[in-house]
């Protein structure tokens, strides 16, 4: 596709903004037939798959919020003069055309494509049949804001595939492909990385984690355990489970405090051996794979440790790489668990919850990259961008 000019995409951007909220109780009306449709069971699923009147705001407001950021097309990165003579400037140049897997999300048809769009790349949706009503009507939203500004609707599309096409299509794509971001759970991303021919950026799942120090301000900590774990049960920043150090103060009463502060909030509670001691009615972990599950659910591991370098090493092997905590006064303490810690992003004295593109100042994001290529952490659109360098010479050859 052709490098478009700011105003021409900014245009676009504009007229989304006036469909959608034209359209918003039709949109609202589609996502119905979605949750009518759906089984309940997954309650997590059904919480990303409902769109209402604020879910329309925050569709219209990441597109507003997106146009009035800087094209990242075209920015000089870097300037020189070799002494041969060749000028060699390094640029950002779109990569071309994104693929986008998701589960559930119909606002992932506007969020993810209004950034792609606006850094100057094709974008192909593939959604899930789930929300296949919602999906199809924002498409159609898509399809006017380009075409009413004279471009092509193939600058943003749906894809229609089975799971046996999508893997087809993975493998052996009917055009060319230059970057997929799957956004969903494990068996998506690995469906995604086993069949994909080019550059997979990964989504990474959460299973995060907290660590409680010695040092802790326990009333601090049972506040950032609550929201972490509350705020958003289908978060992949929400917290799955807590490690406390054994030898903070009146450890088994704190223990107790916060099994009754969890119950409170109707939070399951699991066990490891050593704090099943002290709740020794709560469910214990029978199996190992529970320390690698992201649970997306009210439900919660507590688990002791003997010291920081103990948690530092449990988190390391058993997260997602997503967002680690730690809950202490002690800013050494904090400062070598924050640069140990192997995971995207690293918290002192606060909530996972964070690890937002709008909380973190990136703006709207397509993702949180758990990959260390070609960026970790919110994919704003600064991030959905790649690299060029133009040469320039005067009848230079080399010698």
């Amino acid at each position: 596709m052709k490098l478009l000019s700011s105003d021409i995409k900014n245009n676009v951007l504009q007229s989304m903004i006036t469909i959608l909220d034209r359209e918003r109780q039709n949109i609202i009306a589609a996502n119905k037939k979605d949750l009518d449709a759906f089984n309940r069971d997954d309650q997590a699923l059904y919480d990303r798959l409902v769109v209402n009147e604020a879910k329309v705001d925050g569709m219209i407001q990441a597109v507003r919020e997106v146009m009035a950021q800087d094209d990242p097309v075209g920015q000089t990165i870097s300037d020189m003069t070799l002494d041969s003579g060749l000028q060699i400037t390094n640029k950002t140049a779109p990569f071309g055309t994104i693929l986008i897997i998701y589960e559930s999300r119909p606002d992932v048809t506007i969020e993810a494509a209004v950034l792609a769009f606006k850094a100057n790349n094709k974008i192909l949706l593939k959604g899930g049949k789930e929300a296949i009503n919602s999906n199809l009507i924002l498409e159609q939203c898509w399809h006017e804001a380009l075409e009413s500004n004279g471009l092509s609707k193939d600058w943003i599309r749906l894809l229609h595939l089975k799971r046996e096409e999508t893997q087809e299509f993975l493998r052996n794509p009917s055009e060319p492909l230059d970057l997929i971001v799957p956004r969903g759970g494990e068996r998506l991303i690995k469906f995604v990385k086993d069949h994909a021919s080019c550059a997979v950026l990964i989504s990474g799942r959460g299973n995060n984690f907290l660590y409680v120090s010695e040092d802790a301000d326990w009333e601090k900590a049972v506040k950032v355990i609550v929201n972490a774990k509350t705020d958003k049960i289908s978060g992949c920043n929400a917290l799955d489970k807590v490690l406390i150090n054994k030898n903070i103060p009146n450890y088994e009463d704190k223990l107790k405090d916060l099994q009754k502060v969890l119950q409170g909030v109707n939070v399951t509670i699991v066990t490891d051996d050593n704090v099943a001691k002290v709740l020794p009615n709560e469910t214990t972990i029978d199996n190992e794979d529970t320390w690698y599950e992201e649970f997306l659910a009210l439900k919660i591991v507590l688990a002791e440790v003997a010291s920081t370098d103990e948690a530092i090493t449990m988190i390391n092997k058993y997260s997602g790489g997503h967002s680690a905590a730690i809950i202490t006064e002690n800013k050494d303490t904090a400062a070598l668990f924050m640069e140990q810690i192997d995971s995207a992003a690293v918290y002192h004295n606060a909530s996972t919850r964070f690890t937002d593109g709008g909380q973190m100042g990136v703006g709207a994001e397509l993702a949180i990259s758990t990959d260390k290529l070609h960026h970790r952490g919110p994919l704003g659109l600064k991030q959905l961008v790649t690299n060029k360098y133009y040469v320039f010479g005067d009848g230079h050859v080399r010698v």
